[in-house]
């Protein structure tokens, strides 16, 4: 029996979630999540050998718990420390959950070399739920679109997959005083939205369908901007009940107006915020815009500014195995 690997390093990509295709079901499947995988923003870890089950880092607790349940679901020696060394802010809308259940899982899969697929390990966490974005962003990054939840308890699956042009940018608005829905509060607002219409759903998927996925494809920035921006309109206000408004920050909101009436057509708020995003066509502008709204925005120490890009390709894993000692001289 081979020696389990010392070193296993894994990079999760955060993600935008950029809205639900149909929230009306009346087809078989729900949800049915559209998104963007962000380059420059993530969770990175290393799976080393040790005497005990342990993590370190950010978010070490949940990363630790990840771990525990991993290692009880499948009779593992408890051998394994888990050192974070980059995490996605929690509860802002960027996936943080999913993608760290998912680094964790991944890197204790190939450290115990177990044949273990994202997606089973996605489930045995109980993430993928609603949506399958997050999963993507992992196994193929882009833009992606999932088919939403249907009758089988799996994640949804993923049904379109495009690649963001590389020189295109996306402008992430932070509050840093604000954290979004999660957990129980989550749950309970789904349950408490009214009914949605099978004619908004249709019309969401035709937008999708016939305008953002060749728009994507021509490279055509004003036409992805707005199929995304009236998106966001549409399912914004429709969760507004649950978050206060079409976004959750209203520092954020204001800029998002402002950086709407600048004639960026693509914005957002990612999942249930507070982080607001602007899709733009250049560097060189989205640091522009960036340094702009920070200057005029009167609340700006709660805001915070990042300028990052599409990622076209998904996590990364690595194991670095043993190093062996030289054999004796005979």
């Amino acid at each position: 029996m081979k020696e389990d690997p010392r070193t296993v390093t894994v990079r999760s990509p955060a993600r935008l979630h950029l809205g639900f295709l149909d929230l009306n079901g009346s087809r078989g499947r729900r949800y049915g999540s559209v998104g963007l995988t962000l380059d420059g923003l993530g969770v990175s870890l290393a799976a080393t050998h040790a005497r005990s089950l342990s993590a370190s880092g950010p978010q070490a607790a949940r990363a630790e718990a990840f771990a525990a349940s991993l290692h009880e679901r499948f009779g593992l020696p408890r051998n394994c420390r888990v050192e974070i060394r980059e995490a996605i802010p929690e509860h802002v809308g960027l996936g943080s959950g999913t993608q760290l259940a998912i680094a964790v899982g991944v890197a204790l899969a190939r450290f115990h070399r177990l044949d273990l697929g994202v997606r089973e390990i996605a489930a045995l966490h109980e993430r993928g739920q609603r949506s399958g974005i997050g999963i993507g962003a992992f196994e193929a990054g882009g833009f992606l679109i999932d088919g939403g939840k249907g009758a089988r308890d799996e994640p949804p699956p993923l049904v379109a997959r495009a690649e963001f042009p590389p020189a295109w940018r996306v402008l992430l608005v932070f509050d840093r005083a604000a954290r979004g829905l999660h957990g129980a509060d989550e749950i309970a607002a789904f349950q408490k939205l009214p009914a949605f219409s099978e004619q908004t759903s249709a019309h969401l998927c035709r937008l999708m369908l016939m305008q953002a996925l060749p728009a994507l494809q021509e490279r055509d920035l004003d036409a992805f901007g707005r199929a995304i921006g009236e998106m966001q309109r549409i399912t914004g206000d429709y969760f507004a009940p649950a978050q206060g408004g079409r976004y959750s920050s209203p520092r954020v909101a204001r800029t998002l107006a402002w950086l709407e009436s600048e004639g960026v057509a693509g914005i957002g708020q990612s999942s249930w915020g507070p982080t607001g995003f602007a899709i733009v066509g250049t560097e060189s502008d989205a640091r522009m815009l960036a340094r702009r709204a920070q200057t005029r925005a009167a609340d700006a120490g709660a805001l915070q500014f990042m300028v990052c890009g599409g990622r076209n390709r998904g996590g990364e894993v690595e194991a670095v195995e043993a190093a062996r000692a030289p054999a004796a001289a005979k």
